[in-house]
């Protein structure tokens, strides 16, 4: 029998990226929304370009947030500040602001679910009984068998590497390096599971000349050098999939990256949702995650169904996994819940749906609560959204995310052995 092979690809852009510079500007915004007050409602949007920076959208708290120097604070710490920003700095870039509350017909179904309305509820009720859903939308959490942290291997190597190239920038480790970078592994699969490195692709800004050298071709030998040396040669040295002799490298392939950041291409808020959760490797709902708070189910509920899907799979019930879930504005339990296990089930994907139903409350207050996603802000030293949004939401082992945690795996094993649940 013939093996079936194919080619897959994921990529990953550095924290100087200017969409990943508008992703953080809006989650700094929203964690210093919730660390002053948890109950603040945000749906923060950024835009950055040259010499300007624009955060508009509808923000309802009881607390008052200087944004003009949370943008400003941001921008820094990325790294944009005076020439070694590149053209963009966080000192002089113009911060505009043009923001409104919280549509009140919104926040109505927020406020109270339609299941409450419907049955007339106290308002005293419990939270996790009122709060609906403050959108429409579909959801999709994956999690596989190909990595420790169970994410597959493509996105994993892409921010490994993306990670990596921030790290000998800040640490000065290469100090021609600018902030704005890419990143990009193709993973040859066999029947199914990751065989080899097929090609790694860098892109990253420098400053136009290194060690008093300006010729452009000098300059790109020593990036190519450098870089297998410090990012990829150290990215792979604990992989168990190693580049191998056929494998292409390619380091600027533009030839030069001189001009980046907001400077050489705008920004926007939420473009980069395939980096942000699986690398195109699990489908996609739509929704961004940076910059709303834990009532928009673009983002709660995605860190729900990575929380569900990296729990069966965990399990033993299956080795790679995709839960969608779908809600309504205004409505706490989701609409419906699906699961596909590609095949790799052990028991059927039917049953598997009714062990999600059974093991796992999906009403966004119910999320809230227990991943406790109002005062992660607070308890992380008001930075915990913005620390995510830049080299992926899942997956991380750099930060505790309660979202990676594996505590329904024991109770869902039970499932394989016939024995009853949890």
């Amino acid at each position: 029998m013939t093996s079936k092979r194919f080619l897959f690809t994921s990529e990953s852009v550095t924290e100087g990226h200017p969409d990943k510079v508008c992703d953080q500007i809006s989650d700094a915004i929203l964690d210093e929304f919730l660390t002053k007050d948890p109950q603040s409602r945000v749906a923060a949007e950024t835009t950055a370009t040259t010499g300007m920076v624009l955060v508009c959208g509808e923000i309802t708290s009881n607390c008052y947030v200087d944004i003009p120097h949370v943008v400003r604070h941001t921008v820094r710490n990325i790294g944009y500040e005076g020439t070694s920003g590149g053209g963009f700095d966080f000192n002089t870039c113009a911060v505009l602001t043009s923001i409104d509350e919280q549509s009140v017909d919104i926040a109505g179904g927020v406020n109270k679910a339609l299941e409450a309305r419907s049955n007339n509820a106290d308002t005293s009720a419990s939270e996790t009984e009122n709060i609906g859903a403050g959108d429409q939308g579909i959801m999709f959490g994956f999690a596989c068998d190909e990595t420790p942290e169970l994410m597959p291997l493509p996105i994993s190597l892409a921010h490994k590497l993306a990670y990596r190239l921030a790290r000998v920038r800040k640490e000065g480790i290469l100090k021609y390096l600018r902030p704005d970078g890419k990143s990009q592994v193709t993973v040859e699969y066999v029947d199914g599971k990751p065989s080899r490195i097929d090609t790694i692709l860098i892109s990253t800004q420098h400053a136009p000349e290194i060690n008093g050298i300006s010729d452009n071709s000098k300059i790109q030998m020593i990036i190519n050098e450098d870089l297998r040396k410090y990012v990829i040669d150290y990215v792979f040295e604990s992989e168990s999939i190693k580049p191998d002799s056929d494998t292409k490298i390619l380091i600027n392939p533009s030839g030069r990256f001189v001009v980046g950041g907001p400077q050489g291409d705008s920004g926007l808020t939420g473009r980069k949702i395939i980096v942000d959760t699986y690398g195109g490797y699990s489908r996609h709902g739509g929704g961004a995650f940076s910059g709303k708070d834990p009532t928009k189910v673009d983002r709660s509920a995605a860190y729900a169904a990575r929380y569900v899907a990296k729990n069966i799979v965990a399990a033993g019930l299956a080795s790679k996994c995709e839960i969608e879930l779908a809600y309504a504005i205004g409505v706490a339990e989701p609409v419906s819940i699906f699961v596909d296990t590609f095949g790799t089930g052990k028991i059927s994907d039917d049953e598997i749906s009714n062990l999600v139903r059974a093991n796992f409350d999906l009403r966004p207050a119910a999320i809230i609560k227990d991943f406790d996603l109002r005062n992660l802000p607070a308890k992380n030293g008001g930075k915990f959204y913005q620390k995510l949004a830049a080299y992926g939401h899942f997956g991380r082992t750099d930060i505790e995310l309660p979202w990676e945690k594996l505590d329904k795996a024991d109770c869902l094993k039970k499932a394989l052995a016939g024995c009853a649940l949890c």
